[in-house]
């Protein structure tokens, strides 16, 4: 598949890149609006107000800390949605798109939690109060936006194989990128969807976070990888996908390239594993076939999702969830990783949440509501 990538600069400096796959733009025979008319100023100004972050002395972990995220903007009316593409004619304000279309747009977060200085580099480092026990840096990463489509009340199950590729080019794409960067340790492509989840703002979108860290839930990932790997020579990710396609019981969609599956610790209520056949590190390793297998298989799983959960009178529920991917890290510790997606949803039963308990929030000793074999059960049902 031909996806044409151009990439542009907004006003505030902030780097915007176009994934076209229609004409006569995928061609060249016409190109996006590249230019920015809004009087914005520059991101970092005279004197940079950057986020940092803080390690925590008792768990080893980081924390960003972005204050300036308090006031970004909060679902707004579809006619002021910034992720829109601008509306012909009109004067162009808020909006983050300077053309009146697209068919995939990526852009640098305007409240970003992470944020490189200007010079690129990894930033600065010291100590809270300077006491040497709360270490602290600049949150020197990344945060992209990815617009899936122009359409403002579409969502990814309802893209088109073709829209759903393009995706997968922006996400490997941006992988690649983001993992040259100075200092980056790990890159998370992912979409929450659903005011349940905290959506912001409803227009189909996903974010990509590019991390100077490697993230609390990898890190024990990685820990129990290598005790996996030093124990049996194999990799556990690997050894999981086989050994639930060998059980079968909790299999839920399968193709030639790819398996999805409610994993034998499922912790959410509604919770899916896919995985590819091949073993391979992140988006950008994945060979033509498995990328157009993906781009089918994906949306399938998604409409299966939204049929979860019904109304009293049959009608499907829109399931809200966080769909993110987890690659391998970028250095040490890479060979012990393995390219998934996870799904999941904080619904429990049609208007009902599952909200964390304090043994789940305080601790992190999770509960399960129900089991992975229901769970498989009912998008099993649902996709006959």
């Amino acid at each position: 598949m031909i996806t044409r990538r151009t990439a542009t600069r907004m006003a505030d400096g902030r780097e915007l890149i176009y994934f076209d796959d229609s004409e006569p733009y995928v061609s060249g025979g016409a190109t996006r609006r590249l230019d920015d008319p809004r009087p914005l100023p520059d991101r970092f100004g005279p004197e940079p107000s950057l986020p940092e972050m803080r390690q925590d002395p008792l768990t080893g972990e980081w924390i960003p800390m972005a204050s300036h995220r308090m006031n970004r903007t909060f679902l707004p009316a579809a006619d002021s949605c910034p992720l829109c593409p601008a509306r012909p004619g009109a004067a162009y304000s808020d909006g983050e798109v300077p053309d009146t279309d697209y068919d995939v747009v990526v852009f640098e977060n305007r409240f970003p939690a992470l944020l490189a200085p200007p010079d690129g580099t990894a930033g600065e480092a010291w100590s809270v109060d300077g006491d040497p026990l709360w270490p602290a840096r600049t949150a020197a990463g990344r945060c992209e936006v990815v617009c899936f489509s122009a359409e403002h009340r579409a969502s990814f199950a309802d893209l088109s194989p073709r829209r759903a590729r393009t995706i997968i080019e922006a996400w490997a794409d941006r992988t690649t990128e983001l993992s040259r960067l100075p200092g980056i340790r790990q890159v998370f492509a992912f979409e929450n969807r659903g005011r349940e989840i905290g959506v912001t703002l409803p227009h189909p979108h996903g974010q990509i976070y590019a991390f100077p860290f490697v993230t609390p839930r990898t890190r024990l990932m990685l820990d129990r990888a290598a005790e996996h790997r030093a124990r049996t020579g194999r990799n556990l990710l690997r050894d999981v996908l086989d050994a639930e396609r060998r059980a079968g019981t909790r299999v839920v969609l399968t193709s030639e390239h790819w398996t999805a599956y409610v994993p034998a610790a499922a912790r959410w209520p509604v919770e899916v594993h896919l995985a590819p056949h091949r073993d391979v590190p992140d988006l950008p390793a994945l060979d033509d076939a498995e990328r157009d297998d993906l781009a089918a298989v994906y949306p399938e799983l998604l409409r299966r999702l939204d049929r979860f959960f019904v109304t009293d009178d049959g009608a499907p529920i829109p399931l809200p969830y966080i769909a993110g991917w987890h690659q391998a890290v970028v250095g040490e510790g890479r060979e012990l990783g393995r390219l998934h997606l996870q799904v999941f949803s904080v619904l429990r039963a049609p208007g009902k949440l599952k909200y964390l308990a304090g043994v789940e929030s305080g601790m992190g000793a999770w509960i399960s509501d129900t089991t992975p074999e229901r769970i498989a059960a009912r998008l099993q049902e649902v996709g006959r």
